[in-house]
């Protein structure tokens, strides 16, 4: 039987930064899946872990510096196919990679990443997402062991074998993640990839050469220390998932463990940092 979710359809004016804000609180209260459409966004969570009051405490929705309207109902997990579909535009990253679902044109780039999305997160279109990217680009993961934490989609997972990475641990806690991911690493012939669902417990007494963790500012404080005790010597260690604001307090978690800030990339408030350890 399949599950029942809520769905909200809000309207938002003017659309950013206020869609980012809402996708990254509404993540933080257990809303699952996000698809952005052409006047806002439609979110999803499971019916049995909504609330009449789950949208009270959401800070976005009553700035006086945004409109946002929404409305609600109940859809079934096999409506979804249909619904990304019909938002879900093919993208490319600095003309090097194209990221697009099985029934677009392959523009021919240089890295071409074929994804069925579905309601997973981490389509490309998110800044953050496209950030990572950007720094697995200028990468040589050539044999190296990489972890895609928080891997949604699968999709910096699958860009890292295509730059050579093996072998590559993709996890996420999500079990919609987890499955979309495993079709994904089948559907990019990736060969070097395995996907697991979990959390940060499953890294017991593993280690990485590069960590690429896309998820929200208090998931990465609370495990920097794993990721940290996880990172071989001269390791990278690649985090998005949060603002510009928010860099103080992460680069004061990170640099607790022999790591150094070296860039990091902005887009629209959001940033992508990249740690070096010593």
């Amino acid at each position: 039987m399949d599950n029942i979710y809520i769905e909200y359809n809000f309207t938002i004016s003017p659309k950013e930064p206020a869609t980012e804000i809402l996708i990254a609180e509404l993540g933080n209260i257990g809303f699952e899946s996000f698809v952005e459409t052409e006047d806002g966004v439609t979110a999803y969570i499971q019916k049995e872990d909504w609330s009449k009051t789950l949208l009270d405490d959401v800070f976005v929705l009553n700035s006086d510096e945004f409109s946002i309207d929404y409305n609600q109902n109940e859809v079934a997990q096999t409506n979804w196919n249909a619904e990304w579909e019909k938002n879900f535009s093919p993208i490319q990253v600095d003309d090097l990679v194209s990221i697009r679902a099985p029934f677009h044109d392959n523009p021919n780039l240089k890295y071409d990443i074929v994804i069925e999305p579905k309601m997973s997160f981490g389509t490309g279109h998110h800044e953050t997402t496209h950030m990572m990217v950007q720094h697995l680009l200028q990468l040589d993961l050539a044999d190296k062991k990489v972890l895609d934490m928080g891997c949604g989609t699968g999709i910096l997972a699958i860009f890292a074998e295509m730059k050579g990475a093996k072998p590559t641990d993709a996890i996420d806690i999500d079990n919609w993640c987890y499955e979309n991911s495993l079709e994904n690493v089948q559907r990019n012939n990736c060969q070097h990839i395995s996907v697991f669902e979990g959390d940060s417990s499953l890294l017991t007494d593993k280690k990485y050469d590069v960590i690429i963790a896309n998820i929200n500012r208090n998931i990465l404080l609370m495990d920097m220390k794993i990721y940290a005790n996880c990172l071989n010597a001269k390791g990278v260690l690649l985090l998005s998932g949060f603002y510009q604001e928010d860099i103080p307090i992460i680069d004061a978690e990170v640099s607790k463990y022999n790591l150094t800030l070296e860039n990091h990339i902005e887009h629209n408030n959001w940033v992508a940092l990249k740690y070096n350890k010593e």
